[in-house]
C-alpha cells in the first residue's frame, strides 16, 4: 500500500530528476554550435567517470566493479550511445517537448522488443498499450502534411535505443550493481565517443566558456538515473510516471521562453495519448507481478 509519505518522497525525487533531465537538454542545446555531438558525449562520460569513480570511492564500492557479463555492458552501451547520439542531434533541430514527447515511447518500444531479446510473451493488453502509443506518435509527427524531417526520426530511434538500452539494463540488474552498470556505461561511451570523434584525427577541445556546461550534463545525467532509480525503489511506477511526464510542460515553456518555440497543442495531445499508453503497460506489469 502506497503512503502520502511515501508518494511524497518519491514525488520529491521525481522533482530532481526533471529538473536534471530539463538541465541536460538546455546545456546540450547551448553547446552544440561549438562541438559535435559525440565530442559531447566523450567529454560528457570523461567527468561522469571521474564522478563515479570519487562516488565509488567514498561509499566503499570499488570491488562492486567488475568485468562480469562484460558481452551484456557492451550490448547496452551501443544501444545507449546510439540513443544519446539521436536524442542530442534531436536537441538541435526540433523543439524541445517534441524530442521530450518521443523519449517517453521508450517504454512501448521495450514492449516490441522484448520477446525478440527477452523471450517475454505479448498480452493483449500490451498490444493495446502498443497501438495506443503508436497513435499518440502519429498525433505528434503528423505524417503526410510536411512535418517530418530528420530531427523527428532521430528523436524517435533515440527512443528505440533507450528501450534496448533498458531491456539490456534490466538483464544487468539479476547479477551486477549499479555502480558496476553505471561505471562502464561512462568507460564504454567514452571509448565510443573517443573513436567516433577522432577518426579524421581531430578533437575539439572544449572552451573554457563550455565547460561549465559539459560539467553540468555530466552531473545531470547521472543525478537523473539516481532519482529516477530511488523514486522506483520507493513507489510503484504507476505513482512515479505520472511525475515524470510534467517534464513535457515544463520544457515546453522552457522552449517558449528561451527558444521562442511555439507551444504546439499537437504535441501535448500525442504526450496524454502517450501517457495513457504507458498507463495501460504499467497496468499490464502490474497483473503480470500480482499473478505471480
Amino acid at each position: 500500500m502506497t503512503t502520502k509519505s511515501t508518494t511524497l518522497r518519491a514525488g520529491l525525487w521525481m522533482i530532481g530528476a526533471i529538473f536534471s533531465f530539463s538541465s541536460m537538454a538546455i546545456a546540450g542545446r547551448t553547446i552544440s554550435h561549438e562541438l559535435e555531438v559525440v565530442e559531447l558525449l566523450l567529454y560528457r562520460s570523461l567527468i561522469g567517470i571521474v564522478i563515479i569513480l570519487l562516488a565509488a570511492s567514498i561509499t566503499g564500492n570499488l570491488k562492486q566493479i567488475t568485468t562480469a557479463n562484460f558481452n551484456t555492458h557492451l550490448l547496452r552501451n551501443i544501444f545507449h550511445f546510439g540513443g544519446q547520439t539521436m536524442w542530442y542531434f534531436a536537441l538541435t533541430v526540433i523543439p524541445l517537448a517534441q524530442v521530450f514527447a518521443f523519449e517517453f515511447t521508450s517504454p512501448l518500444w521495450v514492449i516490441a522488443l522484448s520477446p525478440l531479446l527477452l523471450g517475454e510473451r505479448l498480452t493483449p493488453r500490451r498490444v493495446l498499450a502498443g497501438l495506443v502509443g503508436f497513435a499518440g506518435i502519429l498525433i505528434i509527427t503528423r505524417p503526410g502534411i510536411g512535418n517530418l524531417n530528420w530531427g523527428i526520426a532521430a528523436a524517435a530511434l533515440s527512443a528505440v535505443g533507450f528501450a534496448a538500452s533498458a531491456i539490456f539494463t534490466k538483464r544487468l540488474t539479476y547479477t551486477v550493481s549499479l555502480t558496476c552498470i553505471l561505471f562502464w556505461l561512462v568507460v564504454l561511451q567514452a571509448i565510443f565517443g573517443l573513436v567516433l570523434s577522432g577518426y579524421d584525427g581531430r578533437i575539439r577541445l572544449p572552451s573554457a566558456a563550455i565547460w561549465p556546461w559539459l560539467a553540468m550534463i555530466g552531473a545531470s545525467g547521472l543525478f537523473a538515473h539516481l532519482c529516477l532509480t530511488k523514486a522506483l525503489s520507493i513507489a510503484p511506477a504507476s505513482i512515479v510516471m505520472p511525475f515524470d511526464f510534467v517534464r513535457l510542460p515544463l520544457i515546453a515553456i522552457v522552449g517558449m521562453l528561451f527558444y521562442n518555440e511555439a507551444l504546439d497543442i499537437y504535441i501535448f495531445i500525442g504526450g496524454i495519448v502517450i501517457f495513457v499508453a504507458n498507463t495501460i503497460n504499467i497496468g499490464a506489469t502490474s497483473r503480470k507481478f500480482d499473478a505471480n
